[in-house]
């Protein structure tokens, strides 16, 4: 019997779900996902750090995280993917790192010299993490702190892109508290748990603290019936929309 995570899903089945081993359809509207943010945000000269929340956890905010930073690092971008969910985090998890020191030691270090720590990802090059690192009691002033902002000045020289996974919206304040220094938001929504209600709450808050927000990617949904697809099971299929409700 396949592993199971306390979640109830399967090993097997949350890695069908993850960068390389995507579907067709599924890896073809993360695709979709990566084109509509290069028009978005078409400026090469400078490195653009998106940010990626939901209203509510269970959503899918941290696969969408890594399969669009491992999509733009397929199209040859170099690309950083931050863990900043120091409350929840899975992206170690998910991607299967060891435990190592993360976000919150470095900004936790009272020495002026950033000791940043790296995970090269063996799937591609361009492709690199930073997890969460040990769980702190203080995770929204971390995020707000102005250690925050000149780590993310530092890595901007370094990089194309940096993917920031945030907490939901709803829970609590991390999201909101960085998105001054974020080129833009998506908001992850699952199509059969999320509300209007849960969205527009959260569009509302995001909106509040003056974050961009590039639009909504939905999961969970199952695919309709076309001629260029093949149905499939649960695995998370995205749509992009860059609507934001009122």
């Amino acid at each position: 019997m396949a592993k199971k995570h306390n979640s109830g899903i399967s090993i097997a089945e949350q890695r069908k779900t993850l960068h390389k081993n995507l579907n067709f359809s599924a890896s073809e509207a993360y695709k979709l996902l990566r084109t509509n943010i290069l028009f978005s945000l078409p400026d090469e000269d400078k490195c653009r750090i998106i940010g990626v929340t939901s209203s509510l956890r269970g959503e899918g905010k941290t696969t969408t995280s890594i399969n669009l930073s491992y999509t733009l690092a397929e199209a040859g971008k170099k690309v950083l993917l931050i863990d900043a969910d120091m409350r929840l985090p899975s992206v170690a998890k998910k991607m299967e790192i060891p435990a190592q020191a993360g976000l919150s030691n470095i900004l936790v270090n009272s020495n002026d010299k950033m000791g940043i720590v790296f995970f090269k990802t063996p799937v591609n090059e361009n492709w690199h993490i930073i997890t969460s690192g040990d769980i702190p009691p203080n995770p929204s002033e971390l995020l707000g702190s102005s250690r925050m902002k000149k780590l993310l000045e530092v890595l901007s020289s370094k990089y194309d892109f940096i993917i920031v996974d945030l907490p939901p919206v709803d829970i609590v304040t991390d999201a909101l508290v960085i998105a001054p220094e974020l080129d833009g938001m998506i908001v992850v929504v699952h199509e059969n748990m999320t509300d209007r209600r849960s969205i527009n709450e959260c569009v509302r808050l995001l909106r509040m603290s003056e974050a961009k927000v590039l639009g909504f990617v939905m999961t969970g949904v199952k695919e309709s019936d076309s001629r260029y697809y093949r149905k499939y099971g649960h695995t998370y299929y995205s749509k992009y929309y860059r609507e934001v409700p009122d």
